[in-house]
């Protein structure tokens, strides 16, 4: 039968009531429309549903059969609506989050942590990939919102720059007579480097770009988290390939300070990535809008996070 919602919900009100005219109380309806809605609906069913006597109104064999499903229905849509106005107000639910170790610790700390504090009963799931990877995680529907290293471009894809980063070179006291020196990338390149695998977009942003100074990058260490690399540089081992804004904490601690190049490696940014067709969901949308709340277009931490 093709029959509208609405035809069910009258029915269900009668069927409850007994009574077009409680019925029509308790919908802000005339009786005269749930008794034409009743009609309609009889008509595509090809029954009587009620039989109107003087002691009122009675469902039919049929009208009961109809009722028991109408109710459970009606019930289940109930909650479903429920449901969703619970996810819109962020009450309850789960937001699957991907990104890299270096976001994850480093950018996303204060909105994650601020996001918990905001809706407690939000779930939040954090899956620790590389960009490529948590792409392929969108994909797949197993997580509603990655942060990765822009620029990338991918097909169905949003991406929504969050904040500028930039990549530069970092080293300690046993380099102390390179400070104040302006380096060019050969010159960077002969002394020994620290840097992440080659699997992480961050070491293929920079080796493009000094290939596009003649230069093939070739480390002497290489490692898969960016605090290792502050730490290692810190002990003397090498210069450290770094995201500045990433390493105000350990810059300045021991000794380690910044290199200057004579051309600086072009600044990139960090930003958030959904499903064009899905979008985001409430709970994702309100943490992407904290994220940015919780940077300053230049990268500095805004005045309530600086404790992170």
């Amino acid at each position: 039968m093709n029959v509208s919602l609405e035809l069910y919900r009258i029915f269900d009100a009668a069927a409850r009531t007994r009574s077009f005219s409680e019925a029509a109380r308790e919908l802000y309806i005339s009786q005269s429309a749930v008794s034409q809605a009743v009609r309609q609906l009889e008509s595509a069913a090809g029954t009587r549903l009620f039989i109107r006597s003087g002691r009122g109104t009675e469902l039919t064999a049929e009208g009961r059969l109809l009722s028991g499903y109408v109710s459970s229905a009606l019930a289940l849509i109930g909650q479903g609506e429920n449901r969703l106005q619970e996810l819109r107000e962020l009450s309850e639910g789960e937001l699957r989050i991907g990104a890299g170790d270096t976001a994850a610790r480093w950018f996303l700390l204060p909105a994650i942590q601020s996001f918990h504090e905001a809706y407690p009963n939000i779930v939040l799931k954090m899956t620790n990939r590389t960009s490529t990877e948590t792409l392929a995680l969108l994909r797949a529907g197993r997580i509603d919102v990655g942060f990765v290293n822009l620029p990338l471009e991918a097909e169905g894809i949003t991406f929504d720059s969050c904040m500028d980063i930039h990549d530069v070179f970092v080293a300690g006291e046993k380099f102390g007579r390179l400070r104040g020196r302006v380096l060019s990338p050969a010159e960077l390149a002969s002394y020994p480097l620290i840097m992440l695998e080659k699997r992480s977009n961050s070491r293929s942003y920079v080796d493009k770009y000094f290939l596009s100074r003649g230069v093939a990058l070739q480390p002497q260490l290489e490692l898969g988290a960016h605090h290792l690399l502050l730490d290692y540089a810190e002990i003397g081992l090498g210069i450290a390939c770094v995201i500045r804004e990433f390493s105000a904490h350990a810059l300045g601690r021991g000794g380690m300070f910044e290199l200057e190049q004579d051309e600086p490696v072009p600044g990139r940014a960090i930003g958030a990535c959904w499903l064009d067709q899905l979008g985001l969901s409430p709970a994702a949308r309100r943490f992407v809008e904290m994220v940015k709340d919780a940077y300053t277009p230049d990268g500095r931490k805004n005045q309530k996070y600086v404790d992170f």
